[in-house]
């Protein structure tokens, strides 16, 4: 089974963001794996590790983004593609999908696994896209997976703490869910071993994908804190009224 996870690089939790323009300043922070992705990663190596195959890391970016990479080789996957895109921050969820799609359309694989979001954008929308854009089945929220003949059987979580089993037919794309898994470390070997794997380089331009934004970013700030007391007047009635209709409309809190 050959199977490709899509795996981005984000700003790392402990970083001290600051605002610049419409995006963060990224030259004083670190980086590091989006922690979905790497639950969509160990996934990827589980199965390899039960059916064969190999897993292949693929990632979108600026050069950094092959620290990520090489993260990703040593903790299992065979090989690895680099998109390289200095702009990429720009894209929205279906620019990154499109880009993301015509490299792999370029791969034989089976199987097409990405996080659930991205720890940045919190869109979680590229899985769907990219589902959408290779023509393949998708199913989101995979809590389990369950290799049949020529077809999946997964475990999706749904709310309220109920779960949903459904069969999927392969090749498919499937967005994992946080906590599936315990996420592994990369050893010492398999650090030394990532140095002899292949990367891939490929540009933007050269996958034939022209990027035309159906969405973009106006502005990041950081929201201002305020305090405000606000007296309400009238019976107890009126009172009751006037409060559930400012956490119903005001505070969307009911």
């Amino acid at each position: 089974m050959n199977i490709i996870v899509c795996i981005k690089q984000v700003p790392a939790k402990d970083a001290p963001l600051a605002v610049a323009g419409n995006w963060i300043k990224e030259s004083d922070i670190g980086f590091e794996m989006n922690e979905p992705d790497s639950y969509a990663l160990e996934e990827a190596l589980r199965l390899k590790e039960k059916h064969g195959g190999e897993v292949i890391a693929l990632s979108l970016g600026p050069e950094r983004v092959k620290q990520t990479i090489k993260e990703a080789l040593a903790k299992g996957a065979d090989r690895a593609i680099h998109i390289a895109d200095g702009n990429f921050a720009q894209l929205d969820p279906l620019g990154a999908a499109r880009v993301l799609a015509a490299a792999i359309a370029s791969q034989k694989c089976d199987l097409v696994l990405t996080g659930l979001q991205s720890d940045d954008h919190g869109f979680g929308q590229t899985g769907v896209l990219l589902a959408g854009l290779l023509n393949l089945p998708h199913a989101t929220l995979i809590m389990q997976i369950e290799v049949l003949d020529g077809r999946l059987k997964l475990k999706r979580e749904l709310e309220a703490g109920w779960f949903q089993w459904i069969e999927c037919p392969l090749p498919a794309v499937l967005s994992i869910q946080s906590g599936i898994n315990k996420v592994r470390y990369a050893t010492l070997k398999g650090i030394m071993a990532a140095k002899k794997k292949e990367i891939a380089v490929v540009t933007r331009e050269s996958l034939g994908v022209v990027i035309e934004p159906t969405q973009k970013i106006e502005r990041i700030y950081v929201p201002t804190k305020t305090k405000k007391t606000e007296f309400l007047t009238g019976t107890p009635k009126e009172v009751a009224a006037k409060l559930i209709e400012k956490l119903k409309f005001e505070a969307r809190v009911i």
